[in-house]
């Protein structure tokens, strides 16, 4: 774990003024707070909160910032309370920590619906500090590179959950190195066999071409000193996810993808940039269509740079990206460059944008959305998005994200404009509606009284703005039919579950969906955006199950007769979630193995006492006994470990049984009680995954139940 010297040192290396008293009572008073905690790795827990800190000083954040991290998750996970924070480091720092904590307590990969409103949430947090942001995004990043010891199943959900919202977050905030690790790190979690053999590949390519990297540097370098031009080079091989990425985009193997390198030239003004675009271009071919100019139409998160990709001799193309020293820094930490500290001083980056207005631009297309699954998808789509730059007839520029059609174009000026759209000229010619624009093109959109949007072209539109509002208007047009018909699917709703669809049991589930009255309900209930069990489970959730079938008492087990009893075999120990079978036992009722347990074949002969049976569906509780026989390491502390595994599963154990101690190993079988196979799965995994045991096996022994039915 880093020391608070070793932090402060980092701090002071980019922010000599630091107030290091402050930083220093910050982390003892972390450190005393988590005592006693630890991570699953078994590490402390305050090693978290201090690389947190530390990823943030690699952005020269401010004392605030790295404060915020070192105690972010106090009032979340111990004693500390946000009175107690703010009375030691300051309102600000308070405000700070209470931010992240709500954050960490949103479920941002739940279900659409709430997921939608923990955005909404999410961009209400970024618009009071976007701080705050920072420091869940570094705080990401240390979990995903620490994600190795997490069970298997939390792996899968933060990786896709980082690979949704907070890689893509992240990118949109400029902070793209941020970007491609957190996604890189989802890569090897998502799909390793992918990443491994992206890897394989770049070896490969190695050893048959060399060091393409520091040969095509060491070309760049000698051509612009030709010209006079003083400049760094830097190069790099794109990450694997990256690359897979193009190779699924373009449905193009890893032999014939050929950009996977990358160069940036870092100059000393804007002149320069461009003397060194032009100097690249001669010494080698541009590829066309790969050329973006974003230092004359920077993006909104205040990047700037000239993008060319350019091919050589050999035909291998790769990409370059031309700029200057302050726009590499804004680059490399986007909006996080308005706090960013250089001796001592806020940095004064001209190309540094104003978290406020940033924020404030990014959300006012979010906040006229009233429907939330348009809200999801609007936000979505501007975070992944890359931009087009249009011009107006009169000039003015429009931007859009890539793939953009006239219909978003006529969207983008205004919502009555895209309604009465008819047409469209690009470059002056007329176009059809479902063109893709590009970078520089002059857009003209033609008009009719009268016009209204169609239903087609939502598979045209790319835009949440314009999706939106095509939706609405459409809703509009057959409004009364929709209303008339969902009143109609509402009460046949209600009458399933043995309730009326009242007025008030309406506008009870309006309010819940957050919808602005019950006529709008039925609408979206008649128009098959809603569905029946939605309504009725937002007044009645316990009356209902997933599939909107009403409740009633359960049993473990279906297939069986009134009154009839079962048991599991000793011999397979069925769990839920495995297809089993039953044989039936005069006075014991029915015996419960798993299909493919070997003890079935002694009653082959006599299917009149096979029952077929299933697990119910849904959550059981953990008493399910499994026997598991593990090898060890016999070494101190060893058990114990093994011990807190398992109970950190949910599982509890019922008996263990050593059956062989040697000097070096012990192997012993431990009977656990759990909820279903899933979490068998997930435990043995756990247990495979720790370097002192050797083997992990589930015991399935002979049958022991007599063939007899008497």
């Amino acid at each position: 774990m880093i020391s608070a010297d070793a932090l402060i040192a980092l701090v002071r290396d980019y922010n000599p003024k630091t107030n290091v008293d402050r930083i220093a009572a910050a982390y003892d008073f972390g450190r005393a707070m988590h005592d006693g905690q630890f991570r699953r790795s078994g590490e402390p827990y305050f090693s978290h909160p201090v690389e947190v800190a530390a990823i943030l000083t690699e952005q020269q954040l401010d004392d605030a910032t790295i404060i915020t991290a070192l105690l972010h998750d106090t009032i979340e996970d111990t004693d500390a309370s946000y009175g107690a924070v703010a009375d030691k480091f300051g309102d600000e720092v308070a405000m700070l920590v209470d931010g992240v904590t709500k954050l960490t307590n949103l479920q941002l990969s739940s279900h659409e619906t709430k997921q939608a409103e923990n955005f909404r949430k999410l961009f209400m947090a970024m618009s009071r500090d976007l701080r705050v942001i920072l420091v869940k995004l570094a705080d990401r990043l240390h979990n995903m590179r620490t994600i190795r010891s997490m069970a298997a199943e939390k792996q899968v959900q933060k990786a896709r959950e980082t690979m949704d919202i907070y890689a893509p977050l992240a990118g949109r905030m400029g902070m793209q190195w941020m970007r491609e690790e957190l996604e890189d790190l989802s890569f090897r979690v998502l799909n390793p066999e992918g990443r491994q053999s992206i890897i394989r590949r770049f070896i490969t390519l190695q050893k048959e071409s060399g060091d393409v990297i520091e040969r095509i540097t060491g070309d760049m370098k000698h051509e612009l000193a030709k010209a006079g031009i003083t400049a760094e080079v830097l190069g790099r091989a794109k990450k694997p996810y990256s690359i897979w990425r193009k190779m699924e985009e373009k449905g193009q193997g890893f032999s014939r993808l050929s950009d996977i390198y990358g160069f940036r030239i870092i100059t000393s003004n804007e002149e320069d940039c461009y003397r060194a675009l032009g100097t690249i271009h001669q010494r080698w071919s541009a590829v066309p269509d790969r050329f973006k100019d974003y230092i004359s139409q920077p993006k909104t998160n205040g990047y700037r740079s000239i993008h060319t990709t350019v091919s050589g001799r050999d035909g291998k193309r790769v990409e370059v990206q031309i700029r200057t020293r302050p726009m590499h820094d804004v680059a490399e930490t986007g909006v996080a460059a308005h706090w960013s500290y250089r001796d001592g001083v806020r940095s004064n980056n001209p190309f540094a944008v104003d978290p406020v207005k940033w924020v404030a631009g990014l959300t006012e297309q979010f906040d006229a959305e009233e429907d939330h699954e348009d809200f999801l998808e609007a936000v979505k789509l501007e975070m992944y998005a890359d931009q087009v730059f249009c011009f107006s007839p009169k000039g003015d520029v429009v931007k859009l994200p890539r793939g953009a059609t006239p219909i978003d174009y006529a969207y983008a000026i205004h919502t009555r404009i895209g309604s009465a759209c008819v047409g469209a000229k690009v470059d002056g010619l007329r176009v059809p509606l479902w063109t893709r624009l590009k970078n520089g093109q002059s857009v003209e959109i033609i008009i009719a009284e009268g016009q209204t949007p169609q239903v087609s072209w939502l598979d045209i539109a790319t835009t949440g703005k314009a999706r939106t509002a095509i939706r609405r208007a459409l809703r509009e047009v057959d409004r009364e039919r929709f209303i008339k018909l969902g009143r109609e699917l509402a009460r046949s709703a209600f009458e399933h579950v043995g309730r009326k669809s009242t007025d008030k049991a309406l506008s009870t589930a309006a309010k819940h969906l957050r919808l602005k009255s019950p006529d709008e309900l039925l609408a979206r209930l008649g128009s098959a955006e809603l569905t029946g069990h939605d309504v009725v489970q937002a007044v009645y959730p316990d009356l209902t199950n997933k599939d909107g079938e009403k409740v009633s008492p359960r049993r473990a087990v279906i297939g069986l007769s009134p009154g009839q009893s079962f048991e599991r075999a000793a011999c397979c120990q069925p769990l839920p979630g495995e297809r089993i079978i039953g044989i039936t036992f005069r006075g014991k009722g029915v015996v419960v193995h798993a299909i493919d347990c070997d003890g079935l074949g002694a009653y082959e002969d006599m299917p009149e006492r096979w029952v077929d049976l299933n697990w119910h569906s849904g959550t059981h509780p953990a008493v399910y006994g499994v026997t598991l026989e593990l090898t060890i390491c016999n070494d101190a502390g060893v058990l114990g470990r093994i011990c807190t595994l398992i109970g950190e599963k949910k599982a509890n154990i019922n008996d263990m049984e050593f059956i062989d101690r040697k000097p070096d190993y012990f192997r012993l079988r431990v009977n656990v009680e759990l909820r279903d196979v899933e979490q068998l799965h997930s435990l043995m995994l756990t247990l495979e995954a720790d370097s002192d045991v050797a083997a992990v096996d589930r015991l399935r022994e002979k049958a022991k139940h007599p063939v007899s039915a008497g």
